[in-house]
């Protein structure tokens, strides 16, 4: 539950009783979803230190944009980012109360945001149970559960307590932010996170007309450059799994063939400017320099520049991934999970 690959403490103690004691396990012999809640909050302070409270109020602000955003729907916030016990890679939590989820995603589509809905089975109380939910890509990311309006008044327990829920409307979390926050500039802060730019939202509008662009079959057997991109950025994973930098400019070294094919390097840099690291922007500065070092073509005294910069081995390596991203027919990953897969690396890495 930690790294989450779970996030039910019912299918997560089902997981471990099949894993570890093989076979029959009496429910009285497994871990309280209490015990397991204090020993998930023991990994995040021995393991993130004061870094997983560092994001609490950017949080608190993202959300209480959103529930602006969805105050029909009367929200309510619940969760880490309320109580304060965030940790790496925490969601932020909301209920609203809503009869159609069209509603609800039509306010999504109107601000541009992506998200997925989900509707879950979870086995609670000794009942099956549907759950609506609306994930939404963030720089924090949101779950949004959507109930029937008939239930806002419903007091909802904790699977952990037993217990209500605590959980907060639009002005009680104002209330909040002022008390924990006295010196901060609600207003001011909100314009601010507002005008800030999500980057892997940017990156994905940057792609997707790639896949529009089609190649020249010498070079580019596979065919268009999204294709090609997401190939290369799978062949990055495999070699440096956990370097962001690196797999952004993999994913990213061909966004300038949607904007100006006759310089596609300079133009992807312009788009990108302000939203990558010196370090990325080199990477795609130089890509095409890569294809010259492995046929030997390079000047001496350019091979020699080059090699001055500590990322010379990484530009290597993306220009070998990019020659072996050309291939027909080979699988590759969607847009959205590349995108996924950067958006959790920067969340787990900071």
């Amino acid at each position: 539950m930690y790294d989450r690959q779970e996030s039910e403490y019912f299918r997560a103690k089902q997981k471990a009783a099949r894993r570890y004691c093989r076979g029959w396990t009496s429910p009285a012999d497994l871990p309280s979803n209490a015990e397991i809640r204090d020993q998930i909050q023991l990994f995040a302070r021995l393991h993130e230190g004061d870094q997983r409270t560092v994001n609490l109020q950017t949080m608190r602000l993202a959300v209480l944009q959103m529930m602006r955003l969805m105050a029909r729907f009367r929200p309510r916030l619940i969760g880490s980012v309320l109580t304060g016990h965030v940790r790496q890679g925490s969601d932020i939590d909301l209920h609203l109360f809503s009869n159609s989820m069209q509603a609800v995603t039509g306010v999504l589509d109107q601000q541009g945001l992506v998200y997925d809905v989900e509707r879950k089975q979870v086995r609670k109380n000794g009942q099956e149970q549907v759950f609506r939910h609306v994930h939404v890509a963030a720089e924090h990311p949101l779950e949004l559960t959507v109930y029937g309006a008939a239930e806002a008044n419903f007091v909802f327990k904790s699977s952990i307590t037993g217990k209500a829920i605590e959980r907060v409307s639009i002005a009680e979390l104002e209330q909040l932010l002022q008390l924990e926050y006295p010196n901060l500039d609600l207003e001011h802060a909100l314009a601010e996170a507002q005008g800030r730019v999500d980057r892997f939202q940017l990156f994905e509008v940057l792609l997707l007309p790639l896949e529009n662009v089609m190649q020249a079959r010498q070079h580019h057997p596979e065919g268009d450059a999204l294709y090609h991109s997401l190939q290369v950025f799978d062949l990055a994973c495999d070699v440096l799994p956990y370097d962001e930098e690196f797999l952004t400019a993999a994913l990213l070294h061909d966004v300038g063939k949607g904007i100006d094919r006759s310089d596609h390097v300079a133009a992807g840099l312009e788009a990108l400017e302000g939203v990558i690291s010196d370090r990325t922007h080199w990477l795609i500065e130089n890509h095409m320099l890569a294809h010259c070092i492995a046929d030997g073509s390079i000047g001496k005294r350019r091979l020699r520049r080059l090699k001055e910069s500590e990322s010379f081995d990484e530009l290597v390596l993306l220009g070998e991934c990019d020659r072996a991203g050309r291939q027909p027919g080979v699988e590759a990953p969607e847009l959205e999970e590349a995108i996924a897969y950067l958006r959790d690396l920067s969340a787990m890495c900071g």
